[in-house]
């Protein structure tokens, strides 16, 4: 993993999943401050959210950005201002370790997070079908549509 290299290619859309520390519960909780979080990142970037889902420890999403070079901006952006408002309540009982305290870091987020560049049309529907149906393979819903918080309507 040391010598992973991001893919930075304009005109491409990018699926994108960011994990909650400890994939604690706390995004549903604080789906407002969430939506705030991507309203942030769109004041600064321009993307368009080809499509998401939200579960209550992590975010699937493919975003298509302007500039391929902005996709790492725009998940830190989210991340960051998620982690500046979200209460203590939610995160003070996760442990951490000392370098990720002395760095800074709230146990809110996991560090890294998992990016893939969509290279075709069928890379992009097997991408989508693993978004909509992220919720029925972790027994939140038993078909996709009944999840709340995804984009699945919106297609």
């Amino acid at each position: 993993m040391a010598n992973y290299k991001r893919i930075f290619l304009d005109g491409y859309s990018y699926y994108i999943t960011i994990v909650t520390h400890q994939r604690n519960p706390i995004l549903i909780q604080n789906i407002e401050l969430l939506r705030k979080s991507f309203q942030a990142s769109k004041a600064t970037y321009s993307y368009k959210i080809e499509a998401i889902t939200i579960l209550p420890d992590h975010i699937h999403m493919i975003i298509t950005p302007n500039s391929a070079k902005e996709y790492p901006h725009i998940v830190r952006t989210i991340k960051q201002y998620f982690s500046k408002h979200c209460k203590q309540d939610f995160y003070e009982h996760l442990y951490q370790s000392n370098s990720r305290h002395k760095e800074g870091y709230k146990p809110i987020w996991q560090k890294k997070y998992y990016e893939h560049t969509i290279r075709n049309e069928r890379d992009f529907r097997e991408k989508l079908e693993y978004l909509y149906l992220n919720p029925v393979k972790h027994a939140l819903v038993e078909n996709p549509e009944d999840w709340e918080y995804s984009s699945f309507f919106q297609k």
